[in-house]
């Protein structure tokens, strides 16, 4: 655009060049000014060309011409001296410019590399980069790859994503509500299943949203259809449920830990009798996934409080026994304690919920909105702690993709919030996962507020926009400093427009994430129990219903459910056990000891 291939002394290879007859004092700036890490450069407007302002504006790349090497600089500051702009002449102007790399050419065509192995001289010629230079800028290398979108700076450019490198070293996405980070998820996803088709995905969904953006790759689990057995919950998970999210009572947590140990040894060895010590329990503690039966756990707790040497702890086990009936009670736990029969199925549990064989829906929505709030956290670390052991027992056959939608809840900054189990579960595949193949995704609108051991693990960053800011400074830490200048302007990036960096793209790029079509964004409802019709006025509203919804003693039973029948009865998971159920626990079963 500015100059020609003949008229800058040292150029390997011809400018682009808006016309022939341009004058090359109107159309380059030269530098002035350089500190190592960043430049100042002099440009002047004539009176008649006032439109190639609009080269040097915030946020656009610019190439400062060194013969065989072209140095990549990000303007993040421009002023007129004197801040005053004359109508009549020409008006100089003063451009900051970042440095982050630098470009050469090679044969075969020009190759970028991040870092100044040359830094620009004083009077080095500056102009606008060329289309080739900024493909090579965001070249993966042949890197496996998907376009998510275009360069905001160049829309003719693809903005590219390479597949391997966000998954094995997690991501994250981060903005203000409102902003298209579940449709950029969506766009993220089904790029990403594109190019790994063995991938499997399970997403938190707390807002019921992801499914109908994909609906041929997912299968639903919500409260309704999902069946997670009590016996799969470790000693802490289980007492998370038990005590509602308050704070536990540790003799009751002491005696619960024996009785379930005792019952699970029960279950195994129906004619062993009850365990009187924990030491008998033949390696059976009250975090071994085996199947046991709330029945012996009361009728267990019945029998200790009858004998004599009990009578100090015996208000203590009338407590946890009314805690037990409580739970078991409760029609909103029923995914726990409703199944009809108690039987070893993890195979089935942990092969729906993580698409065991996939059937062409590698998606699993686990819809979290129907959930007690009190049990969200034990149900979010069961599955964190299963997607782990399942991908480290396949020795790295299965790979799996855990993608937490509002972060913050589980992993929040303050270690006094939250529940530690869940804490841990998701930041030890954070810490490991990538080893074992389950990586990990972060959605969140709050990165101030999430756990830093955690976003400092997600390799590649989305950003999009933020307004408050503790929350850019967040962001700000992890870019790398020679990008650091491209979130000046992080609070006023419009929809669908993200900074992204970090491993899975070539180098720190402001982009577009592709629209996609309006039937397949996140949020739209597909059945008029989760979203009616948006016309509809308040007086179509059916009350009584939705008190029903609210007592949830509206539901009929689950015999539709995906994991097969279950009693919408909540009793019934007192009932005996069949002789075929009490059979040894299964291969599937001691992986995840």
């Amino acid at each position: 655009m500015y100059a020609g291939g003949n008229s800058v002394p040292g150029e390997t290879t011809p400018q682009e060049r808006r016309a022939a007859e341009q004058p090359r004092s109107r159309a380059l700036g030269h530098v002035v000014q350089c500190d190592g890490a960043r430049a100042v450069i002099a440009a002047r407007i004539g009176k008649e060309e006032a439109s190639l302002a609009g080269t040097w504006t915030v946020g656009k790349l610019i190439s400062i011409n060194l013969g065989a090497i072209r140095t990549v600089g990000l303007v993040y500051a421009i002023e007129r001296p004197q801040r005053r702009w004359e109508e009549q002449e020409d008006n100089p102007l003063a451009i900051s410019v970042e440095l982050i790399g630098e470009v050469r050419d090679q044969e075969g065509g020009s190759v970028f590399d991040r870092g100044i192995t040359e830094y620009p001289h004083v009077g080095a010629i500056a102009h606008r980069i060329r289309a080739s230079d900024l493909r090579a800028i965001y070249d993966l290398g042949g890197r496996r790859s998907a376009a998510i979108g275009r360069l905001s700076q160049d829309s003719s450019i693809e903005a590219c994503l390479a597949v391997d490198e966000t998954l094995n070293r997690h991501f994250a996405v981060v903005g203000t509500t409102g902003v298209g980070k579940s449709t950029a998820v969506s766009l993220l996803l089904r790029k990403m299943i594109a190019v790994r088709p063995d991938l499997r995905v399970l997403i938190l969904d707390p807002h019921n949203e992801f499914a109908p953006s994909l609906p041929e790759y997912s299968v639903r689990i919500d409260t309704n259809a999902l069946d997670l057995p009590f016996w799969l919950f470790r000693l802490e998970e289980l007492v998370e449920v038990l005590y509602r999210g308050r704070e536990a009572v540790a003799e009751e947590v002491d005696l619960l830990r024996d009785l379930v140990a005792s019952a699970k040894h029960l279950y195994r060895n129906p004619g062993g009798g009850v365990l009187k010590r924990a030491a008998d329990a033949g390696g059976i503690t009250a975090d071994t996934p085996v199947p046991y039966r709330v029945a012996d756990v009361i009728r267990e707790i019945d029998d200790r409080m009858g004998q004599l040497e009990a009578k100090n702890e015996r208000p203590f086990y009338r407590q946890l026994r009314a805690r037990i009936d409580a739970a078991v009670n409760d029609p909103r736990y029923r995914f726990m304690f409703a199944s009809r029969l108690i039987e070893d199925s993890i195979h089935e549990t942990i092969g729906r919920i993580f698409r065991i064989p996939s059937e062409g829906r590698p998606v699993t929505c686990f819809e979290m909105a129907g959930l007690p709030s009190e049990v969200v956290n034990s149900v979010c670390s069961v599955l964190a702690r299963l997607a782990f052991d399942l991908a480290l027992w396949s020795e790295g056959k299965l790979k799996l993709l855990l993608l937490c939608e509002e972060a913050h809840r589980y992993m929040p900054a303050d270690p006094r919030l939250g529940f530690a189990p869940t804490r841990h579960a998701l930041s030890r595949i954070a810490k490991e996962g990538r080893k074992y193949g389950c990586y990990l995704g972060v959605v969140t609108q709050r990165p101030g507020d999430l756990d830093p051991t955690v976003l400092s693990q997600c390799s590649t960053v989305f950003a999009m926009r933020l307004a408050n800011e503790q929350d850019q400074a967040i962001i700000r830490s992890a870019i790398p400093d020679s990008s650091a200048s491209i979130l000046n302007f992080l609070s006023a990036i419009g929809q669908r427009e993200a900074i992204a960096f970090g491993d899975g793209v070539a180098t720190t790029m402001r982009m577009k994430f592709e629209q996609l079509p309006s039937e397949l964004l996140p949020g739209l409802k597909e059945d008029a129990g989760w979203g009616g019709d948006a016309g509809a006025s308040a007086g179509d509203v059916d009350l009584a219903s939705v008190v029903d919804r609210m007592r949830d003693t509206g539901r009929r039973g689950r015999a539709s459910s995906l994991f097969g029948t279950a009693s919408s009865i909540p009793g019934e998971a007192l009932s005996p056990i069949r002789e075929s159920d009490t059979s040894s626990a299964t291969p599937a079963s001691r992986l995840f000891r």
